[in-house]
């Protein structure tokens, strides 16, 4: 017995949807990073589902490189928010703005 195909879809398309409404509706630095990070894992959930489906293992390759670029981009970006907190005092993504004299 095996889930179906559509079972997973909606799983990445709830897990999607979640990160969207983080980004957009949360003002703290570090929700809306890991709401980033959610978005990318259901699309790693999506490339899996297709490869498999499929039969290929072209999914899981991309899967590998979208794991590389999310880890890349974890180290960096907290980097940035640390530096952000150290500078600022908050992670409130209202608050910080750089760009002001």
């Amino acid at each position: 017995m095996q889930i179906p195909i559509e079972y997973y879809l909606i799983l990445s398309a709830i897990m999607f949807s979640t990160g969207v409404v983080g980004v957009l509706i949360r003002r703290n630095a570090i929700v809306v990073f890991m709401s980033i990070e959610l978005m990318l894992n259901s699309a790693n959930l999506t490339l899996v589902t297709f490869s498999s489906y499929l039969g290929n293992s072209i999914g899981q390759i991309f899967v590998f490189f979208v794991m590389a670029v999310a880890a890349a981009e974890a180290a960096v970006g907290l980097a940035i928010i640390i530096a952000l907190f150290r500078n600022k005092l908050t992670v409130n993504i209202d608050e910080i703005n750089i760009f002001k004299w």
